[in-house]
């Protein structure tokens, strides 16, 4: 695979990519967004980004169809994926930055695509917009220039990351060798407060370690104290007993790109995650802390 000279694969911090940008220029995606209002992120892109940025949308950019089954924020097809990036210029020697408003929890979704079309010069913005306008640097407004027409897709590679399906968690289940880990608030892994999904609760056996946990003031803790955290959960077990998941696949990617900035690659994503297990009646359910 041909690398580019930066070469970034887990996080960047803003001096870095700062000084960076007088070179050839990154990719930059802008991958803010709301649940709560799916319309916000191109809204606040159209207001204000960094300069070249593209806006990726988290429905129709870095998630598939809505089926019957699956869960709200679905794997892309990955051909279809690759061909967007490519019309956005990225190419297999061209470094890519992902950044949202500013913890990690959409840009960790792209970063993690990326990786998954076999894309390995991929960060995550440490901080995101809210750490580069805190730098005072300058960031454009208005609309993106238009997708390159014709432009080849990402040539796809073999998956830097792997994920799992729901018949696989299933089976794991009850395995003292495996450990889920589930990326959502505490209240709503115990059921108490469901805003978003039809079911409330968790997978059983799953621990609860909310994303956030992996930041401070902002920003990713440092590479050894979130090994020292992770290595504490998984209680003697390797990294690749590890599965991750969350309500739909999104924020459990950050638990990702911390494992891989703290030198822990390997945990494995439920992509489907809650959203998805809720959706058939005959999986288990648990409540509870």
């Amino acid at each position: 695979m041909n690398t580019p000279a930066m070469a970034w694969q887990t996080l960047v911090d803003v001096p870095t990519l700062r000084a960076a940008l007088t070179g050839r220029m990154p990719v930059l995606l802008d991958c803010r967004h709301d649940l709560a209002d799916p319309q916000a992120g191109r809204r606040a892109f159209a207001e204000g980004h960094l300069p070249g940025a593209h806006h990726v949308d988290l429905a129709t950019d870095l998630s598939g169809p809505v089926t019957a089954t699956s869960g709200r924020h679905p794997l892309p097809d990955r051909a279809a994926l690759a061909a967007r990036l490519g019309a956005l210029g990225v190419t297999a020697d061209r470094q890519v930055i992902c950044y949202d408003a500013g913890d990690g929890s959409f840009a960790a979704r792209a970063w993690w695509l990326l990786r998954w079309l076999g894309h390995d010069a991929v960060a995550v913005l440490d901080g995101g917009f809210a750490a580069w306008t805190a730098a005072g640097l300058p960031i454009a407004g208005g609309d993106e220039q238009p997708a390159r027409a014709g432009a080849p897709a990402l040539p796809l590679r073999a998956p830097l990351v792997q994920s799992v399906d729901a018949d696989e968690v299933l089976r794991s289940l009850g395995d003292a060798r495996r450990l889920l880990v589930d990326a959502r608030a505490a209240e709503r892994f115990r059921g108490e407060h469901e805003p978003i999904d039809p079911v409330a609760g968790h997978i059983p056996g799953a621990v609860n370690r909310p994303f956030k946990a992996n930041l401070g003031n902002g920003h990713f803790k440092p590479a050894g104290l979130l090994a020292a955290e992770w290595q504490a959960l998984l209680h003697g077990r390797p990294v690749e007993a590890l599965i991750v998941y969350c309500g739909s696949g999104v924020t459990a990617c950050h638990h990702l790109l911390a494992l891989a900035h703290a030198g822990m690659p390997g945990a494995r994503l439920y992509a489907g995650s809650w959203s998805e297990w809720c959706r058939d009646a005959a999986r288990p359910v648990e409540r509870g802390g």
